[in-house]
């Protein structure tokens, strides 16, 4: 079975807005393992625009799945994530000014960083992953800078889904074949909802885990939080 780990930044989103504790994230957290998430993700930015720093210190004694970190290494950024330890740490090459994550790393440019920055985490006991594109030759050279896994970015098969199911998976299972053979697991996420998850779980091979926060919280909005974490695990079964 595919893991989900729910990404709650939106839920920080909506308690940033008024200032206050509502909705409380803590307390959301305990709730969706309960409901049966198996993994936490939070994606803290430099502006802290909704997950805080402070978000992920507190966060790291309350998951009781598995914490996944995710973030563009800066200092700062790189700083915590050796501070709290988190099961998983994800690297993602989004500007500060990013509305989201819109691309993956060029794995060969960025091999010597990488390879520096994922020594780092690794010698502090945490698996690491790497945000990449769609691109079998991009997914073979992150094996070389030590990552433990690749998170496929999946915003084109979302977005090319509706046209054609078969054109818009097949990089990603060309690149989930090329990761598994180098000897990485296989994450992914961006954009995969309650409408393409169950296609591409089943025709990606060896998926380990999806992380899925936006499509999620709004789909919880009309079916709830509870119903929709079960819908998801049905479809990744």
């Amino acid at each position: 079975m595919v893991r989900l780990s729910v990404n709650v930044n939106k839920i920080a989103t909506l308690r940033n807005a008024r200032g206050g504790n509502v909705p409380d994230l803590i307390q959301t957290v305990r709730d969706i393992e309960v409901f049966g998430a198996q993994g936490i993700t939070i994606h803290p930015r430099p502006d802290e625009r909704h997950i805080r720093y402070q978000d992920a210190r507190d966060l790291k004694t309350v998951v009781g799945t598995e914490l996944n970190i995710e973030g563009n290494p800066v200092p700062a950024f790189v700083d915590l994530v050796l501070e709290v330890r988190p099961d998983q740490v994800t690297l993602v090459p989004d500007a500060p000014d990013a509305i989201t994550s819109n691309a993956g790393w060029d794995t060969i440019r960025n091999r010597e960083f990488l390879k520096e920055v994922i020594g780092r985490f690794r010698a502090a006991g945490i698996r690491t992953s790497i945000f990449v594109d769609p691109n079998p030759e991009m997914a073979a050279a992150a094996a070389e800078t030590g990552t433990d896994r690749v998170e496929l970015y999946t915003e084109s098969y979302a977005s090319g889904y509706g046209r054609d199911p078969e054109a818009a998976v097949k990089p990603f299972r060309e690149t989930a074949l090329a990761a598994a053979a180098a000897g990485l697991g296989i994450n992914a996420g961006h954009d995969l909802s309650l409408d393409n998850i169950a296609f591409f779980a089943r025709e990606v091979p060896h998926l380990m885990e999806v992380s899925i926060g936006h499509a999620l919280i709004c789909e919880s909005l009309y079916l709830g939080l509870e119903n929709v974490i079960g819908m998801y695990k049905n479809r990744l079964a």
